[in-house]
């Protein structure tokens, strides 16, 4: 009886070892993944926050909740079985779908680039969110219609960092992936658009510090949102390059890929911070990659945009940007005039 036990106790305590070696597993591939996709994670914290501005506070948290729980519809239901089902049946397309995603990255930071330099501002508006539940609804389904798009590429990307694991790693990688990701993207959203609001409050108190503070808050704020989104650009840019470069390599056309790493090669080769000069090389690289590449796409793309059907809103105004329901500038759409 007391050797059963012992064997028993064995075989439970190798079914822990296997186990934690599998949580292991899991928390080491969720971390490689989840840091390929970071470039689409700062791009999804940036254009968020457009969504709900001018909304009135006390519907700017309900509305990020909204978004939230339909982000993580999106990658658990939707996009996390799709992968699944291609990675174990057609895995030949996972490289495909990948500069797929790149090129849409290219395509937007490029016309973020684009309408920055012709300095194309249209007239500022009341947001949609100021007029209703109906337009809020509308602005809150396209904001998950662009995390969507935006989830799709987190998730293609960190499927790819971990293609080599078995099916059910796979799996639970990418749960971890996009709970964690989800969680901080919309965790932030919410500390942005509130920021001001903290800073409003802490102007109130007493405290000559709080209230200094809480000034800095509201002043600053703008400044933080446009270096969000400057970030966010020069991410799309740079992890749309990276793919279509890494994607270019494996498909057998070797020279872009060669090309950029003989760039980096002297500066790898110095003492002090020759790595992150080298890595800053190939991160400039596949910037200037990812701009010329979504330019071409941008040349092609807005000509057929002027002739498709779905090119057109309904008020029959050009689709600027691919994204539903805000403008190049990431505000929403405003509807007719009442009056009109």
């Amino acid at each position: 009886m007391s050797g059963g036990l012992v064997a028993l106790l064995d075989d439970v305590a190798a079914l822990a070892r296997i186990a934690a070696a599998s949580v292991d597993d899991v928390a080491a591939g969720a971390a490689k993944a989840g840091s390929k996709a970071a470039g689409v994670v700062i791009d999804d914290a940036a254009v968020t926050p457009q969504y709900v501005s001018g909304a009135d506070p006390s519907r700017e948290l309900p509305m990020i909740k909204r978004i939230f729980w339909g982000s993580l519809r999106n990658k658990l239901l939707i996009i996390l079985p799709a992968l699944l089902l291609i990675s174990a049946f057609i895995p030949w397309a996972i490289p495909f779908i990948l500069m797929l995603g790149g090129t849409y990255l290219c395509y937007e930071g490029a016309e973020k680039v684009w309408h920055k330099l012709r300095g194309n501002h249209e007239a500022e508006m009341a947001p949609a969110v100021e007029r209703g539940p109906e337009a809020e609804a509308k602005v809150t389904k396209g904001a998950i219609t662009t995390d969507f798009i935006l989830s799709c590429e987190i998730m293609v990307i960190s499927m790819n960092e971990v293609a080599d694991e078995s099916l059910w790693v796979r799996a639970l990688i990418l749960v971890v992936v996009a709970l964690a990701i989800t969680v901080l993207v919309y965790g932030a959203v919410a500390l942005i658009v509130k920021m001001d609001d903290i800073g409003l409050h802490l102007t109130t108190k007493e405290s000559p510090g709080s209230q200094r503070f809480g000034e800095m808050l509201v002043k600053g704020m703008p400044s933080v949102l446009a270096a969000i989104t400057l970030i966010g650009t020069i991410a799309m840019l740079w992890v749309g390059g990276h793919i279509m470069l890494q994607g270019a390599y494996d498909l057998g056309w070797h020279a872009p890929y060669d090309l950029v790493h003989a760039l980096e090669a002297p500066f790898a080769g110095i003492a002090v911070g020759g790595a992150f000069l080298a890595w800053l090389v190939n991160t400039l690289c596949s910037a200037v990659l990812g701009l010329a590449w979504g330019l071409v796409v941008l040349a092609v793309l807005h000509p057929l945009l002027k002739v498709l059907p779905f090119g057109k809103k309904k008020d029959g105004h050009e689709e600027g940007d691919v994204r539903a329901g805000v403008d190049d500038h990431r505000s929403p759409k405003p509807d007719a005039d009442p009056a009109s």
